[in-house]
């Protein structure tokens, strides 16, 4: 049985890559090929770019409102089509099917969010006196260049195309050339619900030729890309040549922070979620966790407890799948050996995942490490998988200084049942997004960007607008 063809989406109809290269794309539950990937070329990314060009000026003419009903729309067919989209990205990353309706809710609040602010886009009139009239008008950039990663395609494209498009802008998405089919079914039922053609357009293929595609495309107004450091480090040299605007959403080694008088039941479970939702594949997971000295061993017993209560596996009730693509799960192998040669206890977990019913999968054990310090290699490094590092503190001033001395800076948690120290220390985290009493996401309406090395500009929120628009200002001399 032949397998599936993913190619690109460009102008509203499939568009194979004009030299005609594919790749496969792994089953991480099998760790066996499953799709027949494109591997489009420069020129298969200025086909889509200038499709965006075409398609781009007539939206942006129209009324703020009715590019925002058309964006509501897009929204009710994701709900439409929630099943066959869960199915495409569950079977992709390996995600637990159960995890899927509300991923692909969250894609749909993203477009219907967007479609509905579609009257704060105005300008505002400064008042210069009787002799001028002056105002301000918020400009589209006219393409915008979508790049992103593996561990969640859907939502980090909805919540940058979304934004984009409500500010009048055409769309070029990459997605990963290991998650690419969620991605193209979201854009042909983007178009059948209304959206016109050649606005959202997704090129299928390799990082290292897309990217300085898109980057050297002079059409192409600004990018978004959501990945590694690495990756954003790269992307911003290229860059830095036309002075072309970015926004990064990058790495993240999150400290999640447990009080000795926090709810030590809920924290337990919740830092479970925060370093294992997606097998740890996700940006913003709470991977370092500072316990209060006084409750550190009785703590670590409840997530021990808590971890000892997932379930590894391909299964759709599964709370714990596999890793996304072989090369990472060889870096979290490495990994897990370092901390071995470092002589860390593991309190749980610290192997790869092996099983009966896991067969040749791509799964690793969900890890918790004690006796970490801060300046440990894998307290500071990226992991990007199910492993957390405990590290204890003994006051909130100790709490804070942990926490902050990282490279970077994207989210943070606190378990804490004192209000005054919640505040306290929420003010003086340096990070992007503060989760207390459990650990989370966000929401589609609240700002989501990193500081430090964990990148800059913002996603979420009415913020995320501004980032996909610039400003102009009209000065007229009556």
């Amino acid at each position: 049985m032949a397998m599936e063809t993913i190619d690109s989406f460009i102008g509203g109809t499939s568009s194979p890559p004009l030299e005609a290269q594919y790749g496969e794309k792994i089953d991480p539950r099998t760790n066996r090929p499953m799709k027949r990937v494109a591997r489009s070329s420069a020129k298969d990314v200025d086909l889509a770019v200038a499709a965006a060009m075409a398609a781009q000026p007539a939206w942006a003419d129209l009324r703020p409102l009715e590019r925002g009903r058309i964006l509501v729309g897009v929204g009710r067919a994701v709900r439409d089509h929630a099943q066959q989209l869960g199915d495409i990205e569950s079977a992709e990353t390996g995600k637990p099917g159960h995890e899927m309706p509300g991923l692909i809710d969250l894609v749909a609040e993203f477009f219907e969010y967007f479609g509905g602010v579609a009257n704060v886009l105005d300008g505002e009139l400064i008042d210069q006196g009787p002799n001028y009239h002056v105002y301000t008008q918020q400009h589209p950039y006219g393409v915008i260049g979508v790049i992103l990663p593996w561990n969640a395609p859907l939502h980090q494209a909805a919540r940058a195309i979304a934004p984009a498009l409500m500010a009048g802008n055409g769309v070029v998405a990459k997605p990963s050339e290991h998650t690419p089919g969620s991605l193209v079914a979201l854009a042909r039922i983007a178009v059948a619900a209304g959206l016109p053609a050649g606005l959202f357009n997704v090129i299928v293929g390799r990082g290292r030729t897309i990217g300085p595609a898109l980057v050297a495309n002079r059409a192409v107004g600004k990018i978004s890309l959501t990945g590694s450091v690495r990756a954003g480090q790269e992307l911003g040299r290229l860059a830095a040549d036309r002075v072309l605007p970015l926004t990064l959403e990058l790495g993240g080694k999150s400290a999640d922070i447990v009080f000795e008088d926090a709810d030590l039941q809920a924290a337990a479970h919740g830092v479970t979620r925060a370093f294992t939702w997606n097998s740890g594949q996700w940006c913003a997971a709470g991977t370092r966790l500072l316990v209060q000295r006084s409750i550190h061993d009785a703590f670590v017993a409840l997530l021990v407890e808590a971890v000892g209560e997932l379930r590894i596996g391909p299964d759709h009730d599964a709370t714990s799948g596999p890793i996304t693509t072989r090369d990472q799960f060889e870096k979290i192998k490495e990994y897990l050996s370092l901390a071995r040669t470092t002589g860390l206890t593991a309190a749980i977990g610290g192997h790869v995942a092996e099983a009966p019913h896991l067969g040749s999968g791509l799964y690793i054990e969900p890890t918790v490490y004690t006796g970490v310090r801060n300046d440990m290699r894998i307290a500071r490094e990226e992991i990007f998988g199910p492993v957390l590092c405990v590290i204890p503190f003994d006051d909130e001033t100790d709490a804070v200084a942990l926490a902050n001395d990282s490279d970077y800076g994207l989210s943070a948690g606190i378990w804490s049942r004192n209000a005054g120290r919640i505040h306290r220390v929420a003010r003086r985290l340096e990070a992007g997004r503060i989760v207390v009493n459990e650990y989370s996401g966000g929401f589609v309406q609240t700002p989501c960007g990193g500081f430090k090395m964990s990148g800059y500009g913002r996603e979420h929120g009415l913020e995320a607008l501004a980032h996909y628009s610039q400003t102009k200002s009209v000065i007229i001399r009556l």
